[in-house]
C-alpha cells in the first residue's frame, strides 16, 4: 500500500559531489552541499556525498560532470557552482542576486 499522493511529480534531480577523504574535504563539500539544497530547494531530489581519494573533488548534476577540481585547477566559487548547476538542470531559473553580481572592480 502506498501513502498518500501529493499530486506534485516527483523531484527530478540528483547532484553528487565526490571528495577526497585523504585531504580532509567533507567539511568544504557539506557546506557546498548544504548551499546547493538551499539555493534550489524543491527542485532536488537528493544530494550525495561521496567519500573519494588522490585529491578528488567533483561535482555532478544528474550525471553530468559541473565541476571538476582537476580540471580547473581550484575550487568552485559558490556562486559559479550555483550557476553551473542551475545550468545543468534547471536552465531558465533565475538565481536573484547571484545573477546579477557584477564584475568585481579592484
Amino acid at each position: 500500500m502506498s501513502g498518500p499522493s501529493t499530486g506534485s511529480p516527483p523531484l527530478p534531480h540528483r547532484i553528487e559531489i565526490e571528495y577526497c577523504t585523504q585531504c580532509r574535504w567533507l567539511l568544504r563539500a557539506a557546506w557546498m552541499a548544504q548551499e546547493l539544497l538551499t539555493t534550489f530547494d524543491g527542485e532536488v531530489a537528493e544530494l550525495v556525498l561521496r567519500p573519494g581519494t588522490g585529491g578528488v573533488f567533483e561535482v555532478r548534476a544528474d550525471g553530468h560532470l559541473v565541476w571538476s577540481r582537476s580540471d580547473e585547477g581550484r575550487f568552485p566559487d559558490i556562486v559559479e557552482l550555483k550557476q553551473r548547476v542551475r545550468d545543468a538542470i534547471a536552465p531558465g531559473r533565475d538565481l536573484g542576486h547571484v545573477d546579477r553580481a557584477g564584475p568585481r572592480v579592484d
